[in-house]
């Protein structure tokens, strides 16, 4: 384990909490933020970044806490000296872990004798051996340590530390802000700490080259194999003349309904990323064959899409699901659902691509790729211009045929844009659009489904990823959905009143609608008219939902 001088107080970062809850104004925000960075200490400052973001690891690590909310409330109670169910009460009357830790806290009814003030380093630590611990007696040995951290706290140390834990800060820190913070602490231009930002995934990264290298050493921050950037993400086209229209000259490829990968070899390292950053390598063991004998022993980013088939046809994104979720069975699985790769383009070949052109970047994918029929392919594509838009239709008409959902529409002089949606890349789908909502709350049904949650409020984000309720959804689920959807959400329930929950954001829904209208009844301003679940999006986070913008887009279009 690294060794720390930093002797910084962990009172001072909840000092920093405090002060941001204080206020809903981002500049504030942003101000206050920028003051806390330049004076901490460089050696504690990517702690401090991640930590101010309510995370202890980047996005893309895989290395995770493991404390779910029941394992908290124990260790919780073991502390103040109460029952679980006494902890369970105060969550669901303050509606949040973290007051309820501080109310009791303050109503603690045992006291330490040895107790010892935190330091930043110290809940640091602590945070990362959890993470560490695994095997036998895991969540015992996890208890322990979360023990020590809460024994020492202070009542508003452990509102802290609780949401931290459960990642859930609730301070309205987004990166965003920690963006404008960095640049206004170090002065540094935003647009260098936004691209630094994309290419790494690592905020306390960029926080730390920014005070020590300043602008020269964020530029030569790049993409490296082994960390997944965030995907180039496509806006909807109105119509297929139309955008080609407005592009010039666009490569379309068929659209399919699958999971979006990210593959990364780095030597002779294999990881396979989703949307979310999880990697799934071990659950797609005939993918990673694929790779091994279809792209070149070099260093690699790729991208593509993974489908499931039966009798060489797609089949729904959720036999998708039954494979990426398992742990076990992954033989049975790999002959009951067959999967297809289809790649589509390469981020990163012995060196970093990103900044040149698609068409470019295509034409290199083509020559590394040795494609194998009905396994590993690439996607299929034509060129066209407003002269040959018919062979962009033909594409869409065969793509629907073949059971796909529609066709990509992308801009060949554009570079790759991590987790930026623009016009240089766009899709065009046979079905009406959809949103990616999460599920904040829902309301148990009558009757025969008393025991069930029947309605799911449902929510998008804000630039702050603030969540904004906009719907109740209670529509588009079979029998067995309903019941798997109501347990998840009882898992994450965080308050219950009555027939009403409020649940921990995590579960994941594609919605579609007829119409977006405004309304004040929603947090959005907006609602959507006849709202239905189309599926659960276990491939996306809470990063990937849509936001309040795009929905002021879309009604605005």
């Amino acid at each position: 384990m690294t060794e720390f001088k930093s002797k910084m107080m962990y009172k001072e970062l909840v000092d920093l909490y405090e002060a941001l809850t204080s206020t809903t104004k981002r500049l504030e925000k942003t101000a206050i933020l920028a003051e806390f960075l330049k004076n901490t200490e460089a050696e504690i400052l990517p702690i401090v970044t991640l930590l101010s973001l309510g995370k202890v690891f980047p996005i893309w690590s895989e290395k995770e806490i493991g404390i779910g909310l029941k394992l908290l409330m124990k260790a919780i109670s073991l502390v103040v000296g109460v029952s679980v169910d006494t902890v369970e009460e105060y969550v669901r009357d303050k509606g949040d872990i973290g007051f309820a830790a501080e109310a009791l806290f303050e109503n603690r009814l045992q006291s330490t004798l040895f107790k010892r003030p935190l330091t930043i380093v110290k809940v640091y630590q602590n945070m990362t051996r959890m993470a560490e611990i695994s095997g036998k007696n895991a969540q015992t040995k996890k208890i322990r340590v979360l023990i020590e951290l809460l024994t020492s706290a202070s009542p508003a140390e452990a509102k802290y530390i609780s949401r931290t834990v459960v990642e859930e800060l609730r301070v309205g820190i987004g990166e965003g802000t920690i963006k404008d913070a960095v640049s206004e602490a170090f002065n540094v231009d935003k647009e260098v700490v936004e691209r630094a930002l994309m290419l790494t995934n690592d905020p306390g990264l960029v926080a730390e080259v920014s005070k020590g290298e300043g602008e020269e050493g964020l530029k030569k921050l790049t993409l490296k194999p082994g960390k997944p950037v965030k995907p180039m993400l496509a806006q909807l086209s109105h119509g297929i003349g139309a955008s080609v229209e407005e592009m010039g000259t666009a490569i379309c490829e068929t659209k399919y309904d699958g999971f979006r990968v990210q593959i990364h070899k780095k030597n002779d390292e294999i990881k396979i990323f989703t949307r979310r950053l999880d990697n799934i390598k071990d659950a797609v063991p005939e993918i990673v064959e694929y790779i091994e004998k279809c792209l070149p022993h070099e260093d690699f980013i790729v991208e593509g899409e993974i489908i499931a088939t039966k009798d060489g046809n797609p089949i729904s994104f959720q036999y998708i699901l039954q494979r990426v979720r398992r742990k076990y069975e992954i033989e049975r699985l790999r002959n009951e659902v067959p999967l297809i790769m289809y790649l589509f383009d390469v981020l990163y070949y012995k060196e970093p691509l990103i900044d040149l052109p698609f068409g470019e970047r295509r034409v290199i994918l083509q020559k590394i790729v040795k494609v194998e029929p009905s396994k590993f392919e690439l996607s299929n594509q034509v060129i066209v211009t407003p002269e040959n838009v018919e062979d962009a239709e033909k594409l869409f008409e065969s793509s629907i045929k073949a059971g796909h959902e529609g066709i990509m529409i992308k801009d060949p002089f554009a570079p790759y844009m991590p987790g930026i949606r623009g016009k240089k890349m766009l899709k065009f789908k046979a079905e009406p659009e959809t949103l990616d909502l999460v599920v904040v709350g829902g309301t148990y049904g009558r009757g025969r489904r008393a025991n069930l949650i029947g309605s799911y409020l449902m929510a998008a984000q804000d630039e702050e990823g603030n969540l904004k309720t906009i719907a109740h959804t209670a529509t588009g689920l079979d029998d067995a959905t309903l019941l798997e959807l109501s347990s998840k959400v009882e898992s994450l329930m965080t308050e219950k009143k009555g027939r009403k929950v409020k649940a921990r954001p995590e579960i994941i829904l594609e919605i579609a609608y007829s119409e977006i209208v405004k309304s004040p009844e929603y947090e959005s301003g907006y609602s959507l008219r006849f709202p239905v679940v189309k599926r659960i999006r276990d491939d996306k986070s809470i990063e990937d939902i849509d936001t309040v913008h795009r929905i002021e887009s879309i009604f605005n279009a």
